[in-house]
């Protein structure tokens, strides 16, 4: 069992930086590929971007490519989202998600434990 709680939300205006995290809990946080995914009002949750367990590669949707980036500590248990150059469509609860798959991966099924979400709003 993996209990995640995200953090760093906020509102910020477009072109500025913010920087979520993910505290985990629980058993083997360094063998979980990690993930972010966002859900925007009226919309579907959507994949944002996602790191193997071993920090050696990562993968993003093509809209944050350049601007957001994934990292994670698997001594604190902890991963990481810096966003920068926001834009208001980047406006979303944002989602940190464990997933037990052997190689990254952007299916939200795949994906066996959520935390509750952050809200990120960027104004115009």
């Amino acid at each position: 069992q993996v209990q995640l709680v995200e953090s760093g939300g906020g509102l910020v205006q477009a072109g500025g930086s913010l920087r979520l995290s993910c505290a985990a809990s629980g058993r083997a946080f360094s063998n979980y590929v990690m993930g972010w995914f966002r859900q925007a009002p009226g919309e579907e949750r959507e994949f944002v971007a996602a790191i193997h367990w071993s920090g050696a590669s990562t993968y993003y949707t093509d809209s944050v490519k350049d601007r957001f980036t994934i990292s994670r500590d698997n001594a604190k248990n902890t991963v990481y989202l810096q966003m920068k150059s926001l834009k208001p469509e980047d406006t979303a609860v944002y989602y940190c998600a464990a997933s037990r798959a052997v190689f990254i991966t952007t299916a939200q099924n795949h994906y066996d434990y959520w935390g509750q979400g952050t809200q990120v709003t960027v104004s115009s």
